[in-house]
């Protein structure tokens, strides 16, 4: 028998962890739901929490969506549920902000010291028993430009700042005098050609949508690594092996990427210079849990009347800072 207001969990399989849910569970109706029983899972539902953060199919379930009131997203970017018909609607959707932060930030550390000290030769020359000395790189004085400046780009920032690098941004909004990044312009192209490191982490939204193309690719410096732990559609793909193969940029590190999975013939599996991560940058012991916490003390902020945590401006495609 149903009781209270109803909570559709919309999973791949991987259900979380009941007891977790208990606190909702207490409060409410709970439907579980794989993707292709999910319009049924919506009818009559008040709360759609969306497990499976990776799923598309939400906008074809929406006409069953007749009493929804929140959506809320087990993931920083909200761009799977940005369509027309949910933009337009009183529907609340907030994410989970804050839950990837560090990881993502050491995550991009780590990229930066691979392409610095040279770490993935020296495994692959370790592997044909070769002893060849090589130079490294210092990364204290590097620059690094974050194209970015939520929550994850702040938490990058403050890391690289704190191993001695030079950090710039690029966002919404110019400022002069930002506590994490110094300066923010508003202007990519003026930007991009004083990096050693480009570091995407925009959420992907129309404007956003393909800003790596052939023409930011041909401003960055020889000597650039692109690093992309934001969302593989920033970047047009054709473009990006095009200007690591021809040596317009240095290499890139990969933790997202348009398609994805990236198909087992695809070009960028062979370019040395890329390295491939399976989306995972942020995916640390016990994160799904830290998933379900957030999805729960949001729910009991909202069946006690109180302002939810993590609003997403629908017309921005995230929550603003």
């Amino acid at each position: 028998m149903e009781k209270g207001p109803i909570v559709t969990v919309l999973h791949d399989g991987k259900l979380p962890d009941p007891h977790l849910m208990t606190p909702v569970a207490e409060r409410a109706t709970v439907r579980y739901t794989e993707a292709d029983r999910l319009a049924d899972a919506l009818r009559g539902a008040d709360v759609l929490f969306v497990y499976d953060f990776l799923s598309r199919a939400i906008p074809g379930a929406w006409p069953a969506a007749d009493r929804l009131r929140w959506v809320h997203m087990a993931a920083t970017g909200v761009d799977p549920v940005m369509f027309d018909e949910l933009i337009a609607s009183d529907v609340l959707v907030t994410n989970t902000r804050g839950v990837f932060d560090r990881p993502i930030a050491e995550y991009v550390l780590a990229q930066i010291l691979n392409f610095a000290k040279g770490l993935p030769e020296s495994r692959r020359l370790q592997a044909r028993r070769q002893w060849r000395h090589r130079d490294g790189e210092l990364i204290s004085g590097a620059t690094a430009l974050v194209v970015g400046t939520g929550s994850i780009g702040r938490a990058i920032a403050r890391l690289l700042r704190a191993v001695g690098m030079t950090v710039r941004a690029v966002g919404r909004r110019a400022r002069a005098q930002d506590p994490d990044f110094g300066v923010v312009s508003d202007d990519l192209y003026a930007e991009l050609g004083r990096a050693d490191y480009v570091i995407a982490i925009a959420p992907l939204t129309p404007a956003t949508r393909h800003m790596f193309g052939a023409r930011a690719f041909a401003a960055m410096a020889p000597r650039a690594r692109f690093i992309n732990v934001g969302r593989g559609e920033l970047v047009v793909t054709d473009d990006l092996v095009a200007a690591v193969r021809s040596g317009t940029i240095a290499g890139a590190a990969l933790d997202v990427v348009d398609p994805e999975p990236l198909p087992s013939g695809h070009p960028l599996w062979d370019l040395p210079e890329v390295l491939i991560t399976p989306h995972n940058s942020g995916d640390t012991a016990g994160w799904r849990e830290e998933l379900v916490a957030a999805f729960t003390g949001n729910f009991a902020n909202w069946i006690e009347g109180r302002p939810l945590d993590n609003v997403v401006d629908k017309e921005l495609g995230y929550v603003p800072a």
